[in-house]
């Protein structure tokens, strides 16, 4: 059984006392600055400790009965498996979760050196095959691996010769009837549709989705790629410790006012504070759950509206033993990237008997759609065309974060005729409110790291505004700098 959050999110008495029903007006009464951070996921978590260790006095709502947000792990299995995110991408000193999680002593499974959104695993570690079960051979896997790095290399020059932006499939297609050299058959062509199905799982979204313009933004950290082996629940209940957490407390109206915010819960729970920072994921912005008072002004609306957000689920199916190939992806390769399929062996990285089935954008929500156990099903149906003689699971676990009424999608993307902007657009304050999460990481978008920096970086100007307002601001301390930057290596395996 999962441990329970509340271990580390145990509200205060006095706190309750103290914020509940305060009104606006009577804010000059308070003896000392107060922040409300809405949504515990790794940014609000982020946000609240940075702001709590700079002595401001923070109360953090989180609709959930956990926290953590699209970061959860589980031990139903008996050992830790990531439900949502489970990589730390860019695994070295630059990534700035990397303190922490070294502080922490948490080993990391390196899937790979290459810094590419496209093999989040090196190749020699895929064992792809098709639908009777043949093994692809790996020479043949390299060579249309070697293809698409040519679309890509040439898609790049096509969106600087056409005006309007176009879909990563769109692309392909120009580019097929200009290079018929790169026009491929049979198996290979197979092939070519699962590694555009892997870099649809990248963005959570389908290829004629993704904006040519856009896909290549996100700033990719050295290092390669890094699978959290004991999960990431570690690291957030590490940052949540001694915050004052309300959890289910879904928030769904947020006034502010020239001298402060008033914030009131589904059960009708008013709190007041100087300023809120909004940590909710972006799906719950755009289906404004949220009422804001007054509107949220027109270029946030638009910056809300035009991001995309996708969805990438898991399905993972447990087993009493290994029967498959000391591979880290095992993959399914089809007439098209929807037909495509791919597994992690957590068995390689963790040593527990486990694969986990990622469907994302179409087949993700078509899947959704299931049942648990039908879903389930379907998953190891999946795993049967690969490999015939698979034995059924014994346990499964399934994630619906599209349908999920906390969260509403996974990650957010760059869609077809909307700037990259839009994601700094997100993050800009509106006079005392602030905004975090990975939809407001224009460096990082989708990404852990990408949620953390922007809670941190949410929580500085924060703090800048509320002590401005009582003139107790310190402009040579600030909360990006008050953990112990003493740097402590990463444990990386890669056996």
């Amino acid at each position: 059984m999962e441990p329970s959050s509340r271990d580390h999110a145990k509200p205060t008495p006095q706190l309750h006392t103290a914020l509940s029903g305060v009104n606006i007006e009577r804010k000059l009464k308070v003896s000392s600055p107060s922040v409300l951070v809405i949504g515990g996921g790794f940014a609000g978590i982020a946000a609240a400790r940075a702001l709590h260790d700079a002595s401001i006095r923070v109360t953090l709502l989180e609709s959930r009965d956990r926290i953590g947000g699209r970061v959860h792990t589980d031990y139903s299995f008996g050992f830790p498996v990531d439900l949502g995110a489970s990589w730390l991408h860019g695994v070295g000193k630059e990534n700035p979760l990397a303190p922490l999680i070294g502080k922490l002593g948490l080993p990391l499974y390196r899937t790979s050196g290459d810094n590419s959104v496209l093999y989040d695993h090196d190749l020699e570690s895929y064992a792809l095959f098709d639908t009777n079960g043949n093994q692809v051979s790996q020479e043949l896997v390299m060579e249309v691996g070697e293809t698409f790095e040519k679309l890509l290399s040439k898609a790049n020059e096509l969106r600087e010769e056409i005006e309007e932006d176009i879909s990563i499939r769109r692309a392909f297609s120009i580019l097929f009837e200009r290079n018929p050299e790169l026009r491929l058959e049979g198996t290979a062509q197979k092939v070519l549709q699962w590694y555009l199905c892997r870099m649809e799982g990248w963005f959570a979204a389908d290829a004629d989705t993704i904006s040519l313009q856009g896909w290549d933004e996100e700033v990719l950290l050295p290092g390669g790629h890094g699978l959290m082996v004991r999960g990431y629940v570690p690291v957030i209940n590490s940052l949540a410790k001694g915050l004052d957490i309300r959890l289910k407390h879904r928030v769904t109206r947020i006034v502010r006012h020239y001298n402060g915010v008033k914030v009131t819960t589904e059960d009708g729970k008013t709190f007041s504070a100087d300023a809120a920072v909004i940590a909710v994921p972006l799906g719950i912005l755009k289906a404004e759950t949220i009422k804001f008072e007054p509107q949220l002004p027109e270029w946030k609306q638009y910056a809300i509206s035009n991001l995309g957000v996708g969805v990438e689920n898991k399905i993972v199916l447990h087993f009493e033993k290994v029967f498959w190939p000391n591979v880290e992806f095992l993959g399914l390769v089809a007439e098209s990237s929807y037909g495509c399929s791919y597994f992690l062996n957590l068995h390689k990285a963790t040593g527990h008997s486990a694969l986990v089935y990622m469907p994302s954008g179409k087949r993700a929500m078509d899947v959704e759609k299931l049942p648990d156990e039908e879903a389930a099903n379907f998953a190891f149906e999946q795993l049967k065309q690969i490999l015939p003689d698979a034995s059924p699971p014994v346990q499964y676990l399934v994630s619906r974060w599209g349908s999920d009424v906390n969260s509403l999608g996974s990650y957010s993307y760059d869609k077809v005729g909307k700037p990259h902007e839009l994601y700094e657009r997100l993050r800009v304050p509106v006079d005392n409110l602030f905004f975090a999460g990975e939809a407001t990481s224009a460096l990082y978008p989708g990404s852990v790291h990408g949620a953390y920096s922007t809670g941190l970086m949410a929580a500085e100007d924060c703090r800048m505004h509320v002590l401005g307002h009582y003139g107790e601001l310190d402009l040579f301390q600030s909360v990006m700098c008050l953990e112990n930057s003493t740097s402590v290596p990463l444990l990386i395996s890669r056996y």
